[in-house]
């Protein structure tokens, strides 16, 4: 092998200049020749993102949040004749190898591509921490870290004023930041897209604070588990107390990446470099009890991750 490419896709995640900067280092120490793609598929796709990497052109980059080669969602990677047309590109470009950093749809896209012939290698950059086959995702760390700063300043006014705040958090259709953040923040409910709650229940929860005098709540909720805004008038009908919503909205998708993220963002890159190399192809990064390991590309897109119920019970537990 002498040429990789590589390319971002879907949403941003801190920490994944830190895995550019390693795949292109380890890449050119390794003899190899690095080019980056710019605006992910799409840009694969439209031939107009391709640029050359040298040593000098990753530096400076590890602690800054985002990708510097942009990033785009393309629904063409979902289209037989779009894919064609990749590979086709990327041979054009003598490229042999690809590393493709991004989400569980990044990953469909990277697998389908390896089926028609092209080496690829995943590595799991998603704020969601949903891809099933790892326990980490590069930028999860920081995303938590970045709403726990929130779930602090809220509790600060909440206090002053006696009020319940409630917290809505990214995170699509899973609650891991949620339930990671309310847990470290000592939310008095979590409510996630995988467990059903009940109003009334979150209501005595609420109320059982009231009655011992607690100064303030603080409710965090995914954003695919409830209206926040419903859920603030649903509240309001059944006990009387001042209520209020904040959206973190897309806040928690940027920042410098935390320790975390860059040291894993720079370990899997490596890995990612060195498994096509191997010859390996149809794998990603992952993390399993805690190591960096290759794992197969068919358990993130043929299995959905399992929610940590016990971990949920404890948040909700230690918030009685």
């Amino acid at each position: 092998m002498k040429k990789i490419a590589l390319l971002s896709s879907g949403g941003d995640a801190p920490g994944m200049n830190a895995a550019i900067r390693a795949i292109v280092r380890r890449g050119i120490n390794k003899g190899l020749s690095v080019q980056g793609i710019q605006r992910g598929f799409a840009g694969l796709l439209n031939g107009n993102g391709f640029i050359d990497f040298e040593m000098g052109s990753v530096a400076d980059i590890i602690h800054r949040g985002g990708t510097i080669l942009l990033t785009a969602r393309e629904q063409g990677m979902f289209d037989a004749a779009f894919r064609k047309k990749a590979v086709k590109r990327l041979k054009e470009e003598g490229i042999e190898g690809l590393v493709v950093i991004g989400g569980d749809g990044s990953f469909q896209g990277a697998n389908a591509l390896g089926e028609l012939g092209i080496k690829v290698i995943g590595i799991p950059g998603t704020i969601d921490n949903d891809i099933n086959g790892t326990e980490q995702t590069i930028g999860f760390d920081t995303a938590v870290n970045t709403i726990l700063d929130a779930v602090n300043r809220l509790r600060d006014t909440a206090t002053s004023h006696e009020r319940i705040f409630i917290l809505e958090v990214m995170g699509r259709k899973t609650g891991y930041l949620a339930l990671s953040a309310g847990l470290a923040g000592g939310a008095e409910s979590i409510l996630v897209p995988e467990i059903e709650f009940d109003i009334d229940e979150v209501c005595d929860r609420l109320m059982r604070g009231i009655e011992r005098l607690k100064a303030h709540s603080i409710i965090l909720v995914a954003e695919g588990a409830a209206d926040v805004f419903k859920l603030n008038g649903e509240i309001k009908k059944r006990i009387k107390a001042e209520v209020r919503v904040t959206v973190l909205g897309h806040i928690q998708r940027g920042g410098s990446p935390s320790a975390v993220d860059r040291l894993m963002g720079s370990r899997m890159g490596a890995m990612a470099v060195d498994l096509l190399l191997e010859g390996k192809s149809g794998y990603f990064t992952g993390v399993v009890d805690g190591e960096i390991v290759p794992v197969l590309l068919d358990l993130c897109i043929n299995g959905n991750k399992i929610f940590p119920d016990e971990l949920y019970k404890l948040a909700l537990d230690l918030a009685r």
